[in-house]
Order: structure tokens, then C-alpha cells, then sequence
């Protein structure tokens, strides 16, 4: 619901131009002050969709782009916490056209969560492109960051532009997976007798994830007297000037947009060796 800015009325005789470089992007639409780019849902699922009057359009608002999405209906709003929120399998997960971040039983019905940032992605509404590449620094040891995100696709480009430059990644695509994993590092290290944290050197999460959202494994980590000096950067669509405060509340380190892409590993670079000069490492 945070992405859903309000719900119209599709116009009569909505379809695709010959010229649209996606079969499911319908074009734009006016809506008061601007133009609404619209995405039919159906055609970017696959999936046959039964035409009717008064389509409903979903106005969207994520990763700093308007969007709205054509569907079938909206029946009604379902309120759950992220800890009822099941991953997709990791066969599925891992699979580089899935769509699905997630799972959530309704009574006796599953509900899906669609990976929408793939769809922008495939639109290409979201700047995909490689940042340059930087020289590595001098250090005696790699850069290493664990990347927490449900979406595939955005687990990808995670992956290629922080490798490309120079860290070593460990991907984990929900927030309770990566606190499992960090709990495990922690106890490696204690038992290595090495300072802790010392087998990573940073974390960046999205917000909105099944089973932990970002903010609970943020606050873990900070209320953690072994992980509390870990840098914690939250990558999220949902990120904006009103809701800094809750990423602030929790300790995280920074919080950068996703449509951010570019200058996300410069800046997970300098917070790192920012506490690498604090810590003497």
C-alpha cells in the first residue's frame, strides 16, 4: 500500500502502439498535472485477462517513478505483517525470470507479491546501466558486504555492480535469512578469537522483505553489543524525505533510493573505509 498513490478509472480504447518497445506498456495517459506511463499487468504476467468496463488502473509511486499498472479489479485490502510473508522457493528465486518476491495465506487462498521493480526494470523506467568502475583502494583486506533483497532482479544488478567493483558479495533475498547468516559470522569470528565484526564489513538491505523486513534486521544488528559497528545501509523504493525518520530510528548507517544504482557501491565504498580509519583496520 505505501507504493499505491490512489486507484482511476482506465480511459475507454486503451491499447499498445505498434511502435511500444514492450507489449505491455500501453502508452500514457493524462492524469491532472502530468502523464501517467500505463503498464497491462496481464500482458507483462503472461496471463489471459478477461476485458470488462471500468478497468481499474493503480497509480503507483516507487524507486522515484510513476507508474500505473492495469488490472482486472481490486477486491479488497488484505493488512499483514512481513513476518507472515513467505519467500518463493529457492529454485524459483534464483530462476532470472521470476516475478514473485513472495507468498501470504488469506484463509484458504494464497496471495503473490510481484516483483514491479522487474517490470520497470524490463521497461526500462529504471537506470540499469554498470557504474564506472573505480580503482580498488589499498587495503590489506577485500571489501566484503552482504546484499539483502527479495526481488531477483534487483539482487542481479546488486550483485554485478558491487563484483564489478572489486567487493566480495553474499546475496540473501530476506531479511530473516541475512540475520541468520550474520549470527553465524558472528559466531565463526568469536570462535576465531578475531574482533567482530571482521568477516564483513558492511550490509545493504531493501526495506520491504518477506519473513524480516529491513528495519527489524536493521535494529537487530544495531541492539546487537557485537554487531551493533557493522554498517548498515538501507537501499529501498520506498525511501523519502517523509519516511527517513523510521531508518534513522532503527540506527541505519545511511539510506539511499533505488533508482540509485549508479552510486550505491561508491557510497557503500566510503562508509566502509570511513569505519575501517575509525576503527584503525
Amino acid at each position: 500500500m505505501a507504493k499505491v498513490l490512489e486507484i482511476i478509472e482506465s480511459p475507454p480504447q486503451l491499447e499498445p502502439a505498434s511502435s511500444s518497445e514492450h507489449p505491455s506498456y500501453l502508452g500514457v495517459i493524462p492524469l491532472r498535472d502530468m502523464v501517467l506511463p500505463v503498464v497491462d499487468l496481464s500482458v507483462w504476467l503472461g496471463v489471459e485477462r478477461a476485458q470488462s468496463s471500468h478497468e481499474p488502473i493503480l497509480v503507483t509511486e516507487f524507486n522515484g517513478v510513476r507508474t500505473g499498472f492495469l488490472v482486472s479489479g481490486v477486491t479488497m485490502i488484505h493488512r499483514v505483517s512481513w513476518s507472515e510473508v513467505e519467500p518463493p522457493s529457492r529454485y524459483l528465486s534464483d530462476m532470472p525470470g521470476n516475478c514473485i518476491t513472495g507468498t501470504v495465506r488469506l484463509g484458504e487462498h494464497f496471495a503473490l507479491l510481484l516483483d514491479l521493480e522487474r517490470a520497470l526494470a524490463e521497461l526500462n523506467a529504471l537506470d540499469t546501466s554498470e557504474p564506472e568502475v573505480e580503482p580498488a583502494p589499498e587495503t590489506d583486506t577485500p571489501l566484503r558486504v552482504l546484499l539483502v533483497d527479495d526481488s531477483t532482479s534487483v539482487r542481479f544488478l546488486l550483485r554485478r555492480n558491487f563484483e564489478s567493483a572489486g567487493f566480495e558479495v553474499e546475496v540473501k533475498n530476506n531479511g530473516e535469512d541475512a540475520w541468520n547468516h550474520l549470527l553465524a559470522l558472528k559466531a565463526e569470528s568469536e570462535r576465531r578469537g578475531l574482533p567482530a565484526p571482521s568477516l564483513l564489513d558492511a550490509v545493504v538491505s531493501d526495506v520491504e522483505m518477506p519473513r524480516m523486513d529491513g528495519y527489524t534486521l536493521t535494529k537487530n544488528i544495531k541492539t546487537d553489543a557485537v554487531l551493533k559497528a557493522l554498517p548498515v545501509i538501507l537501499f529501498s523504493s520506498l525511501i523519502s524525505k517523509g519516511l527517513l525518520h523510521k531508518g534513522q530510528s532503527v540506527g541505519a548507517d545511511a539510506q539511499i533510493t533505488k533508482p540509485e544504482f549508479g552510486g550505491l557501491t561508491h557510497q557503500v565504498r566510503n562508509i566502509i573505509l570511513e569505519r575501517r580509519a575509525a576503527s584503525g583496520t
